[in-house]
């Protein structure tokens, strides 16, 4: 856009010789080359305002992210408390909770830029591994999905056959038939 105003401005200059229409040339290129500074600073600021915001936000989903696997380390240890007579079991356990807490640790101490560039470096030196995670986590997803899919339409079917009972028992199947969540 500045270089069509200034191609027009140099075509009037070219036009006409006149003193005070080469001043409003210049006054105009002056006040074009102010507004594109005055849009190009205003663009830097948003965009800050917008990255910190970004990374505030993902800071913050990292913390909660770290207390919940601080707290799947600390339900592990309970669970493995359980397991006294097993010694093998339980030291199994407390090794895995253990490794859950240091995950924790290193999610809390570090921010959000440093594990987006070591999870970027991983993804460029191994894309058959990042790709062959992607690839699992994509079949396990459209399991998940397509199973939630199953137990509604089981449950609508039932539920328009008539019958409240009929509706209760299959949603009964459904959550038995589903793995319990840690």
């Amino acid at each position: 856009m500045r270089n069509q105003a200034t191609a027009a401005v140099d075509r009037i200059e070219s036009k006409t010789k006149d003193p005070d229409l080469d001043d409003i040339a210049q006054e105009v290129k002056g006040v074009a080359g102010d507004l594109k500074t005055a849009a190009v600073e205003q663009g830097r600021h948003l965009y800050e305002a917008a990255r910190e915001q970004a990374t505030s936000f993902a800071d913050q989903r990292k913390n909660d992210a770290a207390q919940s696997v601080a707290d799947l380390a600390s339900s592990l240890r309970e669970t493995g408390r359980s397991f006294g007579e097993r010694p093998n079991i339980q030291a199994f356990v407390g090794s895995a909770a253990d490794g859950l807490d240091q995950l924790a640790g290193g999610l809390r101490d570090r921010s959000f830029a440093d594990i987006y560039g070591d999870v970027e470096r991983y993804a460029r030196r191994s894309p058959a591994t990042v790709g062959a995670v992607a690839v699992v986590a994509g079949f396990l997803l459209a399991r998940f999905i397509k199973s939630s899919a199953d137990g509604l339409s089981e449950s609508h079917a039932a539920s328009q056959r008539g019958g409240g009972a009929a509706a209760a028992a299959a949603a009964k199947r459904r959550a038995s038939s589903q793995p319990a969540s840690v």
